[in-house]
């Protein structure tokens, strides 16, 4: 069994055919097909169910998938991992977070590096399960389970942001009693900062806001400045918008920002160097009032 079987029938898995598969590992539609039907021979056992025009995965085609994306994120691992010994440093780096973070932190960040640090690559999630799909940091708003390694970055606020005009516009705080009298526009509830938001509406007794519901935090400050609410996002200001601390009697609602690693990983002390670089941008970038003690 060889790997490039596997991510052939990795691919066909994810895509649902064998014409999208073979575009995207580059080898012609039959050949592809062959080596899947090699895998499946070897196996002796069906992964797909042929019928019809889409290929499906099988129940043992389902349970085999999850098992060749680990032997295939190993053998990643291991082919880094030879590079980076070969090179005598950590020569490329996988950094995986939420989106806000990857366009006002991360991107921010990586401008900063220099020709010997490693070449970065980025991924858009919201939790360190990335750790366990190839990334090698992750940066997260929840405090990582304590099988890995964490490094606390930064705690940053929650923002309502209004728009030139608005009779809160000279303010630098609002309450968030006062917040229910205005519409606010809101991210969906998979993200943090909607979660901070409805977590403090519930700890203050506070009853249910009028809503705009959006999926994009950029969109949503749009909206704000187009005056149709009160955007509450954790993104840095945009469109002209003024940023307003939302106050409670539980404190003010804050965003925190951890990095986190997998402590077995064969370059740990260069990502807890990577670690603390990020912990001293994000202190320069927004002032160390931001930095929690270490």
């Amino acid at each position: 069994m060889e790997l490039r079987t596997l991510r052939y029938f990795v691919a066909v898995a994810e895509h649902g055919s064998v014409s999208a598969a073979a575009q995207v590992v580059r080898v012609t539609q039959p050949a592809l097909s062959r080596q899947v039907r090699q895998l499946e021979r070897e196996l002796k056992v069906a992964l797909f169910d042929r019928g019809g025009g889409r290929l499906e995965l099988t129940a043992a085609g389902r349970q085999f998938l999850p098992v060749a994306r680990g032997v295939l994120g190993h053998a990643d691992d291991a082919r880094a991992a030879a590079e980076d010994f070969a090179a005598g440093r950590l020569v490329r780096l996988t950094i995986a977070a939420p989106v806000t973070t990857l366009n006002d932190v991360i991107a921010p960040f990586l401008a900063t590096l220099g020709p010997h640090d490693p070449l970065p690559t980025v991924v858009e999630t919201t939790g360190a399960e990335a750790l366990r799909r190839g990334a090698d940091l992750a940066i997260v708003t929840r405090i990582p389970e304590s099988s890995w390694r964490q490094r606390l970055l930064a705690v940053l606020p929650l923002w309502a942001y209004v728009p030139p005009g608005h009779r809160w516009h000279r303010h630098d705080s609002i309450s968030l009693p006062d917040l229910l009298g205005e519409p606010l526009i809101v991210l969906d509830p998979a993200l943090r900062p909607r979660q901070i938001l409805d977590e403090a509406l519930e700890a203050n007794g506070l009853g249910a806001p009028e809503i705009i519901e959006c999926g994009n935090a950029q969109v949503a400050q749009a909206l704000a400045a187009a005056d149709r609410g009160i955007a509450i996002v954790s993104d840095d200001p945009r469109f002209g918008l003024h940023p307003l601390h939302i106050t409670s009697a539980h404190g003010p609602l804050r965003i925190t920002l951890y990095a986190a690693w997998d402590p077995a990983h064969h370059a740990t002390t260069a990502l807890a160097d990577i670690a603390d670089r990020l912990r001293t941008f994000c202190g320069r970038r927004y002032g160390t009032d931001v930095l929690p003690p270490s």
